[in-house]
């Protein structure tokens, strides 16, 4: 990783782009586990984050438990002939005092193929760690922890958000705690001569009767490169907030909340990001909140004037049908549908796949595309968002289930 840094990430979400535009609008998804992870020995176990794909049609991902250490993994999953898929555990996080502990989010990549993610806990203060995955000529990859939080009282520390790479190779993310108030932060880990790396703060969350607090989703740039991103608490209803980061003069960054959760009938608590559309539309998720209190999808759209409104284009509902507790990001398809993962709910009651369709008028319908079940080989409980391949296949990580109870990765076909 070097000079013009330029993350892999975004070829890939190109290349998601492209598989997207062949699902078709409305389909049922058949599911296979590529992975059954095993907690009874060294494989990782309890997956929480996105997977990700390199050029060649990998998958890779983190456990937040597991591996020889206990304490968590980053895994790979090569496809074999006949449809088979290997796993190949890269790291295993030791807790020694200086290695991280428990990734819980998506990793990234740069154009040399190093990858880059955190944990929430361990390193030199044992409040977290950013780090990176090197892969070496003759097999394997070494481990570096660029940044241990904690260093002083203003540091953010125990990161739940993977990382968000900008054009000069600079990465970007938040701290849930930590910062001069303790609730959090939004930083840059900027590479310097050397292979060494300096952490700023850009800004530290506030406890206002406004201002957010506790963020714990990844961020997103607009092609002006401001920042977005949520927070799960904090707000006017301390229901959680959308908010803004744009650079000003000197290099200071400002914060806007441009909505506040928890008013009558919306969403509360949103655990995931944001995505925009072409149209510079912003669109998430809660985790509670909505009509049946199960939580929502929503849309946030820019005004003329200044400001965003806010609509909710589903409340989802425990009604022995509909998925709740969506705790994922989502993903855009074709025609301008909307991909997405809820924890729980469903015909089963352990977590659904489900689709919102656009309809004139404005209104989004949503279909249950599959129902995850506990019957000892599908996985269940997906806290992770969904991905496509060039083909149009989706993919997903589950927390539980699986044929030895550790989760699963799961692919599902239209």
């Amino acid at each position: 990783m070097r000079e013009n840094v330029f993350s892999l990430g975004l070829r890939m979400a190109l290349i998601t782009l492209a598989g997207s535009l062949l699902v078709t609008s409305s389909w049922a998804a058949s599911a296979r586990v590529l992975h059954n992870f095993d907690s009874s020995g060294t494989d990782g176990f309890n997956p929480e984050d996105n997977l990700i794909f390199d050029a060649a049609g990998n998958l890779y991902g983190t456990t937040s438990a597991g591996g020889k250490y206990h304490v968590g993994t980053v895994f790979e999953l090569t496809p074999q002939t006949g449809g088979n898929w290997s796993e190949k555990i890269l790291h295993s996080f030791i807790e020694n005092g200086k290695d991280g502990n428990f990734p819980l989010d998506n990793l990234i990549f740069d154009t040399a193929g190093n990858l880059y993610g955190t944990t929430w806990a361990g390193g030199t203060h044992n409040l977290g760690t950013i780090f990176e995955l090197t892969p070496q000529a003759g097999g394997g990859w070494i481990e570096s922890v660029l940044h241990s939080f904690g260093a002083d009282g203003k540091d953010g520390n125990t990161p739940y958000a993977g990382l968000t790479f900008d054009a000069a190779g600079n990465l970007y993310g938040t701290t849930s705690a930590g910062g001069a108030y303790n609730l959090g932060t939004v930083f840059q880990l900027a590479p310097k001569a050397g292979g060494t790396w300096t952490e700023r703060v850009l800004y530290h969350f506030k406890m206002n009767g406004q201002d957010g607090v506790d963020p714990e989703a990844n961020l997103i740039f607009d092609a002006a490169g401001n920042l977005y991103g949520t927070t799960d608490h904090g707000g006017a209803n301390d229901s959680g907030t959308v908010f803004e980061l744009t650079l000003g003069a000197g290099g200071r960054w400002t914060e806007k909340v441009l909505h506040s959760f928890g008013s009558g009938k919306d969403g509360i608590l949103p655990q995931a990001g944001v995505i925009f559309d072409t149209t510079g539309n912003l669109y998430g998720a809660t985790f509670f909140g909505g009509d049946h209190g199960y939580g929502t999808a929503f849309e946030l759209t820019p005004q003329a004037g200044g400001g965003w409104t806010e609509i909710v284009l589903h409340s989802f509902n425990d009604n022995g049908e509909d998925g709740y507790n969506p705790y994922a990001s989502l993903v855009f398809g074709a025609s301008g549908n909307l991909y997405g993962t809820t924890s729980a709910g469903g015909t089963n009651g352990f977590g659904t796949v489900f689709e919102l369709t656009p309809q004139a008028g404005g209104n989004w319908t949503e279909k249950v595309l599959y129902d995850f079940v506990d019957n000892g080989k599908s996985g269940y409980e997906p806290y992770s968002a969904l991905i496509f391949d060039g083909v149009g296949n989706l993919y997903c990580t589950t927390y539980g289930g699986g044929s030895h109870g550790g989760g699963t990765v799961s692919e599902l076909t239209p």
